[in-house]
């Protein structure tokens, strides 16, 4: 019998009918992307840079219009220049005079100061003439860098998703990838199953969209072998939902705190630092992973974090270029045979875009400085306790707002250093860890620091002291003192009367359930061998007993039935009826005790051990020969008291 339905293949004849797709990334990466993985090719991170950042601060501080030409002066120098300003050909360390004759209408703004003698930092008109005498101070933008920080990590999700770096004052950097893959299983869910066949090697389908709104971000031009035609893949889409966290950011700090920021997204931190420095001010870049070659190579390889300084003049020597399009032409063989085996192999991946760094969110500080070069020279102690003084008041104006006061963290080492001529010297010491920290504390510690150094001679003159704090830990929180476990006044009354009460209604209680002992109670206290009684270390044989046993016909001491309260016979104290057992049992217990080390001492007893011998008052009824029983082969005795 044939069947009523046509045949139809289950895969399609021709290798171009129905074919899906597929991604060259797997459903493996998506899932490293969701954690962070510094291996994961869909990896998304961002550098945010103030732009100016110093002169952002003082314009937003006097209300300056953005379009005025303005500088930070320290000194005769300028450590900041506007954008505006910039445009008259101003650069940062010229001197106030070429800066005027440049820029007319410049602002120039001196760094807020500590004078001398004064306990908190100022703005001072004339700070610029007393270089001798005041000290830089950088707190009001510490301050601001915190408030921006604050406002960055408030936009974003909370953490462990938010993963935010303080690179410095100005700069933070973002792993942007949690968020990125959370919103990708939103707005794709053909992404958010499972793999197929549950291996997550599977290709993952291409995305559905064939062009990308990049809105107003400066897109950094492919590869040469790359073209805009090419369908976009799904890093293309990280980088776009990227793009537009690190838009809603910058957008947040711009309406509350009136600052702009510049910003590059790329793959790892080394792209997206340069990639911040690309179009300045208030813009952000680009770097797709099809543009990196053609980004790279467009840089002086000493432009790279840590390719600077002596290992840029060693590469620059060994090879004769600082073009990183040179260097490329470069085997990894022979950067080794030059640089060595790691570096070789590190230069080799760095000029690359390669960087595997972790974006590190603790963002806590480790040390912190205060320093002076004098100009000129100091010449006496009393001139270095003064600034001494300003120091710690630099200092611990930071730790407060680092949570010192609240023990929330505290430094445990201060350092002292002192240059004279071209001599350098320090001197350490621990901070006390048990008490308060105050400026007090730190000045006091300073000053010996700096007898110290004064003491080994050739002190003076002194061209420049440093204090630092470092070793922070982390305080212990919500501990309170033994005072605050303590019961006073009508609290601790009530206490005691509640306690009496139910001593008396246990003593009752005992009395009407257990019936009457045949021996009474210290026969039973000595019966339980083994036990150990007090706050004795020590281990006590449970398998033999020294201690006889009492006969049944131990006298008990009298009371009156009908009473509530005892009073001992031996030490006159009161209690009530229910301790009786255990008092009577303790007297006995320290008899024995006496009579033990009585039994000891072969030459006779010093003062101490005389008093403890048992008197006729201290005697337990019934145990007046007790002592004069020797202890039977293979028995000890047990130690009370």
């Amino acid at each position: 019998m044939s069947s009523s339905q046509p045949f139809i293949p289950s895969s399609p004849i021709s290798p171009s009918a129905g074919h899906l797709r597929k991604s060259k990334f797997t459903f493996r990466h998506l899932s490293q992307l969701a954690l962070s993985s510094t291996a994961c090719p869909l990896r998304v991170i961002a550098h945010i840079d103030l732009d100016a950042f110093y002169a952002q601060c003082e314009g937003v501080r006097l209300g300056i219009a953005e379009d005025q030409p303005l500088a930070v002066q320290q000194w005769q120098g300028l450590i900041a220049i506007n954008y505006p300003a910039r445009n008259f050909g101003l650069s940062r360390f010229i001197d106030i005079s070429e800066a005027t004759k440049l820029c007319p209408s410049i602002i120039l703004q001196h760094v807020a100061t500590w004078r001398e003698g004064d306990a908190k930092w100022a703005y001072h008109e004339d700070a610029f003439a007393h270089i001798a005498t005041h000290k830089v101070s950088l707190d009001p933008y510490r301050m601001e860098s915190r408030r921006i920080l604050a406002t960055i990590k408030d936009v974003l999700p909370a953490a462990p998703v938010q993963r935010v770096e303080k690179a410095s004052v100005d700069e933070v950097f973002l792993d942007l990838s949690a968020q990125i893959h959370s919103v990708l299983l939103e707005r794709y869910p053909e992404i958010s199953g499972p793999a197929p066949y549950d291996d997550p090697t599977e290709a993952l389908p291409r995305p559905p969209t064939t062009a990308l709104n990049w809105n107003t971000d400066a897109l950094v031009d492919l590869d040469n072998d790359e073209t805009e035609d090419d369908d976009p893949d799904w890093d293309d889409i990280a980088m776009l939902v990227g793009s537009e966290i690190v838009r809603s950011v910058r957008a947040a700090v711009r309406e509350r705190l009136k600052y702009t920021c510049s910003a590059g997204i790329a793959r790892n931190k080394m792209i997206a630092k340069l990639g911040s420095a690309h179009k300045k001010p208030n813009q952000q870049t680009i770097v797709r992973n099809r543009a990196v070659q053609k980004f790279m190579g467009s840089f002086k390889f000493t432009k790279i974090r840590n390719l600077g300084g002596k290992l840029g003049e060693d590469v620059v020597s060994k090879f004769g270029t600082e073009e990183v399009k040179e260097l490329l032409d470069v085997s990894l063989p022979q950067l080794k045979s030059k640089l060595g085996d790691d570096t070789g192999s590190w230069v080799y991946e760095i000029i690359r875009g390669e960087d595997s760094s972790e974006v590190n969110s603790r963002t806590q500080i480790k040390s912190m400085l205060s320093a002076k070069s004098f100009r000129p020279t100091i010449n006496s102690h009393d001139q270095a306790v003064k600034w001494l003084r300003i120091f710690v008041a630099d200092i611990f104006s930071r730790l407060v707002e680092e949570g010192v006061l609240e023990n929330k963290r505290r430094p445990r080492t201060i350092n002292l250093h002192h240059r004279q001529g071209g001599q350098m010297r320090s001197r350490q010491a621990p901070i006390p860890s048990g008490r308060p920290l105050d400026e007090n504390v730190l000045f006091e510690i300073s000053k010996n620091l700096l007898g110290q150094i004064i003491v080994d001679g050739r002190a003076w003159p002194c061209a420049n002291l440093q204090l630092s704090v470092g070793g922070f830990e982390e305080g212990l929180t919500g501990n309170r003192g033994i005072g605050g476990f303590l019961v006073r006044g009508d609290g601790a009354k009530a206490m005691k009367r509640d306690i009496e009460d139910h001593a008396l209604d246990q003593g009752e209680m005992r009395a009407e359930k257990r019936p009457k002992s045949e021996h009474g109670a210290i026969q039973r206290f000595l019966s339980r061998q083994g036990t150990s009684h007090g706050d004795s270390d020590e281990d006590i044989d449970s398998t033999h007993s020294d201690i006889p046993s009492i006969p049944p016909d131990v006298p008990s001491i009298a009371q009156p039935a009908h009473s509530d309260i005892f009073t001992c016979t031996i030490c006159l104290e009161s209690m009530p009826i229910s301790r009786k057992e255990e008092h009577e049992d303790w007297h006995f217990a320290k008899s024995i005790a006496a009579a033990d080390n009585n039994n000891v001492s072969h030459q006779g007893s010093t003062p101490q051990e005389a008093r403890l011998k048992p008197t006729s008052a201290t005697k337990r009824p019934g145990a007046s020969n007790y002592n004069q029983k020797k202890i039977a082969k293979g028995q000890s005795r047990l130690a009370f008291g």
